[in-house]
């Protein structure tokens, strides 16, 4: 047989070679560039939760600030029920594009915990980016002779069968810091009520001893008298209110929960559109515009790595999990 000379080979080679790398390059688009022809046109999030509550008042505040750097209009649409699963079934049955996310909440994590019955997987929905997180601030009546958590768990301790703990029902941010504080001693009972502001009403009304709801909510009643503050449940003070100690300045680093809010893609949306989100959502946050526009309201803008949004929500799952079952709790 006879050899073809290799320099022969290269060239004959050269044309196929050509023709094989500009059909991959055609035939899947790089990610640099499809991120850069998003967004086309309108995105929009959808807030699980009715208008005026705080998440809709973050997703509210991100919409408008990540807009402006994207070039293109973000909307809001109210989808409430369920506890959030309504908003969040609708999100991960969107089409997968980029132009539909979800502003989760807790019971992004949480729901699939607490009922038997989801009509969505877990993963049907992809981590984006962190936006912002309201710290759950315990509270009691003024009357109460507790000022901060320890001598809420030795008051609780001395009084018959413990004392009463308001939350928005099974499952929610205020059953679970009523849990953790029974996993530090306390003796609580949960009363659920259907809301964080019926809640809040009857520790004001003296119906139950104490509560935990969003910083947004308490806040204007902490600085009025009507509710005094324990601690609040996050890693850090909060700018609006730093004279209220952490959790974990008492010793109780556990006690930790935070109504946050994070956007979420269906599955199988391009990561480069994800990243390229986070990146300008990260970067919306922290402007001085709204921080001013959340700060007040006890509201810390967040923001950092997809990544580091994936691990939380892998930690919270697996944290909040495990409080969960031991508390048997269940929305179903």
């Amino acid at each position: 047989m006879r050899q073809i000379p290799a320099s022969r080979a290269l060239a004959l080679a050269l044309p196929s070679l050509a023709a094989a790398a500009a059909a991959t390059f055609t035939a899947l688009p790089s990610q640099a560039r499809a991120a850069d022809a998003w967004p086309g046109h309108v995105i929009k999030f959808v807030v699980p939760f009715t208008a005026g509550g705080a998440n809709d008042l973050v997703a509210r505040a991100a919409a408008d600030a990540v807009g402006k750097r994207l070039g293109q209009p973000v909307v809001i649409e109210n989808r409430p029920g369920a506890g959030g699963v309504v908003g969040a079934d609708f999100v991960a049955k969107s089409k997968p594009d980029g132009y539909t996310f979800l502003v989760g909440a807790v019971g992004t994590v949480t729901n699939s915990l607490i009922r038997t019955k989801m009509p969505y997987a877990p993963d049907d929905l992809v981590p984006v980016s962190l936006i912002a997180v309201s710290p759950s601030v315990i509270v009691a009546s003024p009357s109460l002779p507790a000022n901060n958590l320890k001598e809420l768990i030795d008051y609780s301790k001395k009084q018959g069968g413990g004392v009463n703990f308001a939350t928005a029902g099974s499952g929610s941010t205020p059953h679970f810091v009523e849990e953790m504080l029974k996993e530090k001693g306390a003796s609580l009972t949960p009363v659920p009520y259907k809301s964080g502001s019926e809640s809040i009403t009857a520790v004001m009304g003296g119906q139950v001893a104490a509560t935990s709801e969003a910083s947004v909510v308490v806040l204007p009643h902490i600085k009025a008298g009507k509710l005094k503050a324990l601690g609040a449940t996050w890693d850090k003070r909060m700018s609006a209110a730093p004279n209220i100690p952490t959790t974990a300045e008492q010793g109780m680093p556990d006690v930790r929960i935070g109504h946050w809010a994070g956007i979420f893609a269906p599955k199988g949306t391009d990561p480069a559109i994800l990243k390229k989100l986070n990146t300008e959502m990260t970067a919306a946050m922290q402007t001085q515009e709204t921080r001013e526009r959340l700060l007040p309201n006890g509201i810390e803008p967040a923001g950092g790595s997809q990544e580091s949004f994936v691990a939380f929500i892998k930690s919270e799952r697996e944290r909040l999990g495990r409080i969960a079952k031991n508390a048997n709790m269940s929305a179903d």
